[in-house]
């Protein structure tokens, strides 16, 4: 009877026991939610601590990129504040392989043929005094000027297809001096000859920002200033190379563009310019036929001369201030 009693007793202790089990014990969709919960929170962690780190870099990114283009700006400002070019690089600028007393030397042989013309066509001393000031300050350095602006021009009408050598090479996968030596080689003057250089002064041992900066002075264009500062930017805070340099080839294909339509707007402007300019000629050259006495006092007289010379000074003025009304800068 007893071991009846011990036995029910254990028997109802086990089935108790199962069945606190069954009902106390984690079903296999609790632990389920356990498992997901505990992986989402690792998940959180990780991306809690890797986007801490992009911001940081992010952050670290923005301050260098900040800095240099200050450093840039200061550059700039400076470049910009310099005393006005030397003849050195203004005959640099032009691209003429001559030094300055060569352009000395060829300023006074020009000075000596003018004042020969003026000489032998029998004018008076003072025109021929100033023909000869005209021939050796004002001609020499008008066609200075003008091979330098014309060098300027070609150069930039060729600019952007270089960057897009430079935009196709980085692509397929070549450095950015193997880009710049084919430009060297295949470009057409004077792109080429500004690309030489700027490889060169890269094989001598100078810095990027050197060269650039040296590439800047020979060929002073806000489109070298840009493409300076986004090879500098991509330097020191890294970046796609290629797909800032195509943005750069697109802005500068729109300027060329918007330079385009500002001429092809102005034009009228220009022609009724030209024709005032050159209105007073064509009515002297008109009386001189008409009349050929009527003007010489203007020629013979001092009286005359003053008034020519005024004449003259008015003259200059007016088309000054006409080309100013008409250049429009983009």
């Amino acid at each position: 009877m007893d071991q009846q009693i011990l036995f029910v007793a254990v028997l109802g202790v086990v089935c108790f026991a199962a069945l606190a089990f069954a009902l106390l014990a984690p079903t296999e969709k609790d632990k389920a939610k356990k498992r997901v919960a505990a992986l989402k929170s690792a998940k959180v962690g990780v991306r809690g601590v890797s986007g801490a780190q992009s911001e940081a870099q992010n952050r670290e990114r923005r301050k260098k990129l900040t800095e240099t283009l200050a450093a840039l700006d200061n550059k700039t400002k400076n470049l910009k504040k310099k005393k006005r070019i030397t003849m050195d690089q203004m005959l640099e600028q032009a691209g003429l392989p001559i030094k300055r007393k060569h352009f000395y030397i060829s300023s006074v042989v020009s000075a000596v043929f003018f004042a020969f013309v003026g000489f032998i066509s029998g004018q008076q001393p003072w025109i021929t005094g100033l023909l000869f000031v005209i021939g050796g300050f004002g001609f020499p350095r008008w066609v200075l000027n003008f091979l330098r602006n014309r060098r300027q021009k070609k150069f930039a009408d060729e600019f952007s297809n270089a960057i897009d050598v430079i935009v196709r090479g980085v692509k397929s996968g070549l450095p950015v001096n193997e880009c710049l030596k084919i430009i060297a080689r295949e470009a057409p003057r004077p792109v080429n000859d500004e690309f030489h250089m700027l490889t060169e002064s890269l094989r001598i041992g100078m810095s990027l920002e050197q060269a650039l900066e040296r590439m800047y002075e020979r060929m002073p264009l806000q489109e070298v200033n840009f493409f300076g500062i986004v090879l500098l930017i991509q330097q020191k805070t890294g970046g796609n190379l290629a797909e800032a340099l195509g943005n750069l080839s697109n802005v500068l294909r729109s300027r060329k563009l918007m330079v385009g339509k500002v001429k092809a707007l102005s034009a009228e402007a220009k022609a009724s310019a030209y024709i005032i300019g050159s209105l007073p000629f064509l009515v002297m050259g008109a009386v001189k036929m008409a009349s050929p006495d009527y003007l010489d006092p203007l020629f013979t007289t001092r009286p005359g001369n003053f008034i020519l010379i005024a004449a003259g000074m008015w003259m200059l003025t007016g088309v000054f201030v006409m080309k100013k009304m008409i250049q429009i800068k983009v």
